[in-house]
């Protein structure tokens, strides 16, 4: 059986050898005939993989040829025998041996080739009908592109991303067209990472997302996974942001539907834990940009006829990050805290790791968002058995950040913006269930209040992300207990100041402002806490809150400083705020005019939203009566 086998492939090389040496000599000719003859011959007998003769054919017919027949079939020059009618077919040709030559890298990388980049577009731009070279086309291009820097230039400069984004549509779902149009794309983001984003490219760049998102949807082979690949690397590209608000204005809405089947697709089966992740950065883009409703909705997955769950999505998502968060949290403390200090590449793991965990935490925040709001927001509903499997998925979630940030604590940690975003995470979960993990966070809360952010110098963000939770906890005892037992009380009134100060110079935050305010209002109102040793903390506070009011004619500021200013007093008295070296006397003229301005309101008539400060303002009577003897100053301005 050996022997025939050999005679045959030995007749074959033989037969090959006669017919590069007859194309060789054609090639060599002196007549156009004669090299479209041996270019012919080329097409028929030559190996795409045998690139030796491919070599020897291209050195014996030129570039110069090669230009010659590539204008013909573009109308731009004549090769002697070349009629208008042969056009075609010399453009045939001419992409046919360009696209073949170019499997040589040495070639693929010449400025010959790279120069005919510009020609590839025009062909490709051409609307004749039954043109048959467009895969060629999108071959050479991949070759030269690939091959050289220049390559890779000459492709997006001529306006490669515009030239996909327009023919991306038309190409077969799962052909190797499209194949080769995304690997194009995945080059070409190299480029766009390295230059200015231009608003065009942002158009073009959205249309490409819709059209790999239906091949992220519909395929179930490997070209399912590169699409995946490259939606998750434009979606973690440094031009993502911009990206997001060009896909918004998209109107239609089949390709967030097929993003939603292929994450969901991706995620209920066995695959590589880096690919669950890239599936987890799709859906935290997509929630980014078309909302926290797009994890609900209905999903359809090809072979599939029965009908699958519109929160199905969700729960994949959810449980998926719970797993991330546990795997990653875990890994990051081993790097942190046990892995060598002195290792360079254990500090680029801490990094990376801290870059994952801000995208599953976006997304559990986002969850966390979407449970709250459901019944609210129309059209997404939840049964009572997946709102239970989605709390429970947050309690576990949630439970082990905690589990994290007491490592961190036992270890002296309090920096970091990993750590940072733990307590972000946290308040976010605590300020729709406050009692949740309660034994938890009565350990952990003087500590999370102390957390800072790598380039913060004091802890503003932490108790910002907190004070939601800590608002609704003052307003019972035991979390007032708490508050002032751990010292956080001091963080609150610092943000607070912080606040005020940054509101003053121009950026609003009311939110915040009177959620600090409402939280240490609810600590001074409980008789039974008491602050008589931490007399400049609150002395502090009041020359804050008498710059916040000295310029404001809003009624709600007003009213709510007056009031902490009144809870206040009842703490000290005239002399003792004069005697203070930090309070002068024109910062007590400032607050006896903000406790007369408030008290002047007794009785006016008010609008709807003034009345709504009705019980500050009797916060403020009630205070005034009890300690008006003991400031003489501020019973004169009110007298006036």
């Amino acid at each position: 059986m050996e022997e025939p086998q050999l005679l045959q492939q030995q007749e074959e090389e033989q037969s090959q050898s006669v017919s590069l040496q007859d194309c060789l000599k054609l090639l060599k000719g002196e007549r156009d005939e004669q090299r479209l003859a041996g270019l012919l011959l080329v097409t028929k007998f030559c190996k795409s993989d045998d690139l030796v003769s491919l070599r020897a054919i291209y050195d014996a017919v030129g570039p110069h040829f090669l230009d010659r027949l590539s204008r013909t079939g573009l109308g731009k020059g004549v090769v002697s025998s070349g009629s208008g009618e042969n056009r075609d077919a010399y453009l045939q040709l001419s992409v046919t041996v360009l696209s073949a030559f170019c499997r040589v890298s040495e070639i693929a990388s010449s400025k010959e080739m790279v120069s005919k980049v510009p020609m590839i577009f025009e062909v490709m731009s051409m609307n004749r009908s039954g043109m048959p070279v467009l895969e060629e086309c999108y071959e050479f291009l991949y070759l030269v592109s690939t091959a050289s820097e220049d390559g890779l230039t000459a492709l997006y400069e001529s306006g490669g991303i515009k030239l996909l984004a327009h023919q991306m549509s038309a190409l077969p779902d799962g052909s190797h067209l499209m194949e080769l149009a995304m690997k194009l794309v995945q080059l070409m983001l190299k480029k766009l990472s390295q230059g200015i984003v231009e608003n065009d490219h942002l158009s073009e760049l959205s249309v490409i997302v819709t059209k790999i998102a239906r091949q992220f949807a519909l395929l179930q082979n490997a070209l399912k996974f590169e699409a995946l690949h490259l939606l998750s690397a434009i979606f973690s590209s440094e031009y993502s942001t911009l990206l997001h608000d060009a896909l918004r204005v998209i109107q239609n809405e089949n390709w967030s539907n097929h993003m939603r089947d292929g994450v969901a697709t991706i995620l209920q089966n066995r695959v590589a834990p880096a690919e669950k992740f890239e599936a987890l950065i799709l859906a935290e883009s997509m929630v980014s940009i078309k909302g926290e409703g797009w994890l609900i909705g209905q999903i359809n997955l090809p072979n599939v006829q029965d009908p699958i769950p519109a929160d199905r999505c969700l729960l994949l998502v959810l449980e998926s990050s719970r797993v991330e968060v546990a795997v990653l949290l875990n890994e990051l403390a081993y790097s942190k805290y046990e892995a060598s200090k002195s290792s360079s590449s254990t500090a680029e793991t801490i990094i990376s790791k801290q870059q994952k965990v801000t995208i599953v935490f976006s997304l559990v925040e986002k969850i966390i968002k979407l449970i709250s709001n459901i019944g609210e927001t129309e059209g997404h509903h939840l049964d009572e058995n997946t709102f239970i499997k989605a709390i429970n998925g947050l309690n576990e979630t949630i439970g082990v950040v905690l589990e994290y940030l007491q490592d961190a604590k036992e270890h002296g940690q309090k920096v970091g913006n990993d750590l940072l975003a733990s307590v972000r995470l946290v308040g976010s979960y605590l300020a729709e269930a406050p009692v949740a993990c309660e034994d938890k966070i009565t350990e952990l809360l003087g500590y999370m209040l102390s957390v800072e952010g790598e380039h913060e110098s004091s802890p503003f963000y932490s108790v910002c992300f907190l004070l939601p939770m800590l608002c609704q906890k003052t307003m019972k005892i035991e979390g007032c207990k708490l508050l002032a037992s751990s010292g956080g009380y001091k963080a609150v009134v610092d943000c607070l100041m912080k606040l005020i100060e940054q509101n003053r110079n121009g950026v609003e935050n009311n939110g915040c402002i009177f959620l600090a305010c409402d939280t240490i209002m609810n600590l001074l109102k409980m008789e039974q806490i008491t602050f008589s040793e931490d007399e400049s903390t609150f002395i502090s506070l009041l020359k804050a809150l008498a710059l916040w009011t000295e310029k404001t004619n809003d009624p709600s500021v007003v009213m709510m400083a007056s009031s902490i200013c009144t809870l206040i007093f009842d703490m000290t008295s005239e002399n003792a705020l004069l005697n203070h070296p930090s309070l002068s006397s024109s910062c007590l003229d400032s607050l006896s005019r903000l406790i007369a301005r408030s008290l002047a309101s007794w009785g006016q008539d008010m609008s709807d939203a003034a009345k709504a400060d009705m019980d500050l303002l009797e916060i403020v009577t009630a205070g005034y009566s009890r300690w008006a003897d003991r400031f003489p100053q501020i019973q004169k301005a009110v007298e006036r």
